[in-house]
């Protein structure tokens, strides 16, 4: 019998990495039907690793939780947004009338319309606004994508500085070098590649240390600074930054001095007011796991009340009754 030998170059007898420890499992009717694996990293005060699971270091894409870098990237380029402006050049909103009303504001105030937004035009993110907007008789906008506001403050710097607008959304533009600059001074790391989000904007991949220093960064910059200023509009407005119905703005809003954060695919980023931080992701982009990783990850910084309890609450229904959970397992 002869025995074939394969180079290791060729990539033969590799170890395959383990997977990703499990955060929540689905429970319905008191039998686990499936689970989410992932990753999540907790920082202490002093910025030092105070718990994690799984692959903390490697790249990920923060998707939205990016956005307070783009937006104090803005402040930098010398766009003049304070208050519910800047909060909502952050945002993820969820397509309220009030989300919808300010993004118009902010392009007629640079002399803009809907037309010169690069963003797809979509339905509210959130789904009670979604329905009643299709009711209403209305169609996908670019206005109503929940990024509109992040894109309306990215078009008023290019305004203030006579940057190109057809070609804003352009990793080699202008506006998104100076992103790149934020995400890699506040995260202390180097982008390791740069894609592009659902919105269209460039997307740079840092790691959830990174992530979590960043936001840990952005609570404790001094007062008057990009990230500050971006922090703290976020904090004051943060119905702005998401929407009445969202785990981001019940966090920001009940405990003082947090900077909450979430994307697309399961990411999310949270800071306290005393640099704690945490970030994670959820391997297979399940947004229902988020609330109670999330509710669990604060719960081990030592953040308690009604609002953790609130946003950790998963329910699965059979017919119209509640029949089971999805629940944090670490």
């Amino acid at each position: 019998m002869t025995t074939r030998r394969t180079s290791a170059s060729a990539g033969a007898g590799t170890i395959p990495p383990p997977p990703a420890p499990l955060l929540a499992e689905i429970v319905r009717s008191g039998f686990v039907e499936g689970g989410h694996r992932g990753s999540l990293v907790l920082l202490a005060a002093d910025g030092s690793v105070e718990f994690a699971l799984g692959d903390v270091s490697g790249p990920v894409f923060p998707r939205s939780s990016n956005k307070p870098f783009q937006a104090a990237a803005v402040l930098r380029a010398g766009a003049e947004l304070s208050g519910e402006r800047l909060a909502l050049a952050a945002a993820s909103h969820s397509g309220e009338d009030f989300h919808l009303d300010l993004v118009q504001k902010m392009l007629s105030e640079s002399g803009l319309t809907a037309d010169d937004l690069l963003n797809p035009a979509d339905l509210p993110l959130d789904p009670v606004e979604a329905e009643a907007y299709l009711a209403a008789g209305r169609v996908r906008d670019r206005v109503t994508m929940n990024c509109s506001g992040k894109h309306a403050a990215m078009l008023a710097a290019c305004v203030r500085n006579d940057w190109p607008l057809a070609t804003y959304l352009e990793p080699s533009h202008p506006l998104q070098r100076l992103v790149a600059d934020v995400v890699e001074e506040a995260s202390g790391e180097r982008v390791a590649a740069v894609g592009t989000d659902g919105c269209g904007a460039p997307l740079m991949a840092i790691s959830l240390n990174g992530l979590a220093r960043a936001f840990r960064h952005f609570v404790l910059a001094e007062p008057g600074s990009a990230e500050r200023r971006v922090a703290d509009a976020m904090r004051a407005h943060p119905r702005y930054v998401a929407g009445t119905r969202r785990h981001d703005t019940w966090l920001m809003r009940e405990v003082p001095g947090a900077l909450s954060k979430m994307g697309a695919e399961a990411v999310q980023a949270v800071a306290l007011a005393d640099g704690r931080a945490l970030a994670f992701k959820v391997a297979d982009g399940g947004q229902r796991a988020l609330g109670p990783v999330l509710a669990r990850a604060l719960e081990l910084l030592g953040v308690e009340g009604p609002v953790v309890t609130r946003i950790g609450r998963a329910p699965l229904l059979g017919g119209e009754a509640e029949v089971g959970e999805v629940r944090a397992v670490f």
